[in-house]
């Protein structure tokens, strides 16, 4: 295993590159959790590097778990480091550097799987700025059974690692796509035959009035601002969920989490 001491070494500006998005063909992957569901997933890594603790590169895989994956990354072909402490931090976003890092190749995915199924359930985050909060909602999208995510207009970068982090490994699994612009979004489920359903703090009908069986896009808008306008008045629905005053919104994510569940229930209940 190669070892590299030296912050000036050309792969730290790699994987600063692709950390600050600047790199458009790669995504970077931070900690365990997230390279091993890359593996998972069937996305091609590009190259790894792990922490190594003393002078010996050995090491670097002193803990089973980090042992484990390093194995199976050198079964998939793909070159492994060493990196000194210095490096690590470098490599590493996160304020504290994690064991390992790698660089894998971006999903390359169309809109074909977001609209397969029969069934079809995509959620369009619209102007989701905080990644975190996207991230989080790529995750209930995949736990609550929906058929895919479109990140539109503003939204953070889905496969930037503060969103990957935040969907605990979920956009490397399901569809997810990125478009920029919110109508175009909107006019692409319109052409899969989803009825454009659009969430607002107040005045729409009831989460638990609404039909959801059918193919829908469900759009959600930014923490703040919410949808725009234009895109409110376009949907075919308008959805509001109860709250009790004096609550007026409620967070992006936990915003998609009711509803994605809603439509989940109403399907399986019409099933």
């Amino acid at each position: 295993m190669r070892r590299i001491t030296s912050r000036q070494n050309p792969l730290v500006a790699r994987y600063r590159a692709a950390a600050r998005g600047d790199a458009d063909d790669l995504l970077l992957l931070d900690g365990a959790h997230l390279v091993a569901d890359a593996l998972d997933a069937g996305v091609r890594l590009r190259e790894a590097a792990v922490g190594a603790v003393g002078d010996m590169a050995g090491d670097a895989v002193r803990r089973a778990d980090i042992r484990a994956l390093v194995a199976r990354l050198t079964e998939a072909g793909v070159d492994v480091i060493a990196a000194s402490a210095s490096v690590m931090d470098a490599l590493s976003p996160v304020r504290s550097a994690s064991a390992i890092v790698a660089l894998a190749n971006r999903p390359s995915r169309d809109d074909a799987r977001l609209y397969g199924g029969g069934a079809s359930l995509v959620i369009v985050a619209v102007d989701v700025q905080d990644p975190g909060n996207l991230g989080a909602i790529v995750r209930v999208a995949e736990a609550g059974g929906a058929t895919g995510l479109v990140s539109a207009g503003r939204s953070a970068d889905p496969f930037g690692w503060k969103a990957l982090r935040g969907s605990m490994g979920s956009a490397l699994r399901i569809p997810v796509v990125v478009r920029e612009h919110a109508d175009q979004a909107v006019a692409e489920a319109r052409r899969h035959g989803c009825r454009i359903v659009a969430a607002v703090p107040r005045g729409g009908r009831s989460l638990f009035d609404i039909n959801l069986k059918m193919p829908a896009a469900v759009l959600i808008g930014g923490e703040g601002p919410g949808l725009p306008a234009a895109i409110v008045d376009a949907a075919d629905d308008r959805v509001t969920i109860p709250m009790q005053a004096p609550v007026e919104s409620l967070n992006a994510a936990v915003t998609a989490a009711l509803l994605v569940y809603e439509a989940r229930r109403q399907r399986e209940s019409h099933s």
